[in-house]
């Protein structure tokens, strides 16, 4: 339900918006990563709240049926397009054409340094903005970094989701505010399939926590990560191998204590389809059979919507992705996202938004502090869901002025 200030809001922009306005945004990145499913439904839901006499279209980049339904059941007035810029076939042209017919375009947060959308927007005198980015330092350095810091300075408004983007634009010249990643909207729920789950694998309400480490493995059996950060390398380097081996140790010993001091359970659960198989092999496989006994490693990858069932009624998210926790917040749910700077640097928001004491650099931080900060959760649990609602509170103020900031672009 929207809230008294929100609803004030949404009456002062419709009485300043002009009518038959519509918005395209370019988002639903991927279908096997459920930050990439959920930046799309958390954005929409955002602009149709605060925006709510906005046509909304929007361009997915990757879907399948269950997104596509996920989808059409929240927004049932949002046209899915898909197709290339540079494309001939009758989806392309479809959707260039609503390109060039619509008012503002948006891409939504995410990583990627594509320039395509800004250059087919400026040869069609389209304004464009940027919401909830992210970009590492090569983007307004190296080879092209002229003309990227150009087209993004030709932007309406960028906001980046965490203050390490925002001093990287801001360095080079580049207007920027900060603007949370649209994934914290996120509201669509599969709950009957959720609870169910839930049911089959014997996890009660708020006495199981999720986990899942990321690893330094190939995204894509056989394929080669083409980014020069090697973000998912081919072949793992010795200690890349080692450290794979050393976070799951820490990983296994907060599953260890948890199970051992509380008797709780824990469900090691996907962000990326990739990790299941690893999740498996460096968590469950090796804890003792007493432990493992309290431990469930999904053996399916879930949609957006049933994983945000489950996280609200898990005890606590601890995650080496970012995405998981976003979603967790967004239903409530406390997190520890313990990150790697080096994946990007999206870990940053969490601290941005208030939670600094719940994030954790995996490989400096003592296996001791991470079960420490776990505990102090349990120990006070009201406390903690305290700060997730006081972090949320925060997230939604940045919504009003992301929102107005979109309202003087149409």
């Amino acid at each position: 339900m929207a809230s008294t200030a929100t609803l004030a809001f949404v009456s002062q922009i419709r009485a300043a918006m002009p009518s038959g306005k519509t918005i395209m945004l370019q988002s639903a990145w991927d279908t096997i990563n459920i930050g990439d499913i959920g930046h799309t439904p958390g954005t929409l839901r955002i602009l149709q709240e605060y925006l709510p006499d906005v046509k909304l279209k929007l361009w997915a980049m990757k879907v399948d049926e269950r997104i596509i339904a996920m989808l059409s059941r929240r927004f049932p007035n949002v046209e899915i397009l898909q197709g290339k810029l540079e494309g001939n076939t009758d989806k392309d042209v479809k959707l260039q054409e609503a390109i060039k017919s619509c008012d503002l375009f948006i891409r939504n947060s995410g990583m990627g340094q594509d320039l395509n959308y800004m250059k087919f927007c400026r040869q069609h005198a389209k304004p464009f903005g940027l919401f909830g980015q992210s970009f590492f330092p090569t983007m307004v350095k190296g080879d092209a970094a002229g003309e990227r810091i150009e087209l993004l300075k030709a932007a309406s408004f960028i906001y980046a989701r965490e203050s390490r983007t925002l001093t990287i634009l801001r360095g080079a010249g580049i207007n920027a505010e900060f603007g949370p990643d649209g994934c914290f909207g996120i509201d669509v729920r599969d709950d009957e399939r959720g609870i169910a789950t839930m049911k089959k694998l014997g996890l009660e309400e708020k006495k199981f926590i999720t986990v899942m480490i990321r690893t330094n493995t190939p995204k894509y059996p056989g394929v080669d990560d083409p980014r020069p950060e090697k973000l998912n390398p081919l072949h793992p380097t010795p200690q890349q191998i080692a450290d794979d081996q050393r976070r799951a140790a820490k990983y296994r010993e907060l599953v260890t204590r948890w199970v051992k001091k509380t008797g709780g359970k824990v469900l090691i659960a996907p962000e990326t389809i990739k990790e299941m198989g690893h999740n498996k092999r460096l968590v469950y496989d090796p804890l003792p059979q007493d432990i493992q006994n309290h431990v469930v490693n999904l053996e399916y990858f879930w949609n957006a919507d049933e994983a945000a069932s489950i996280f609200a009624r898990a005890h606590t998210i601890v995650c080496h992705e970012p995405h998981s926790p976003i979603i967790g917040l967004a239903n409530g749910t406390p997190i520890i996202h313990t990150y790697s700077e080096f994946h990007s640097p999206k870990c940053w928001m969490f601290e941005d938004i208030g939670l600094g004491e719940w994030l954790q650099e995996i490989d400096e931080t003592p296996v001791e502090r991470m079960v420490s900060t776990l505990f102090e959760i349990d120990a006070d649990y009201a406390s903690a869901q305290s700060k997730v609602a006081k972090a949320m509170a925060f997230v939604k103020s940045k919504w009003s002025d992301s929102s107005a900031t979109i309202h003087r672009s149409l």
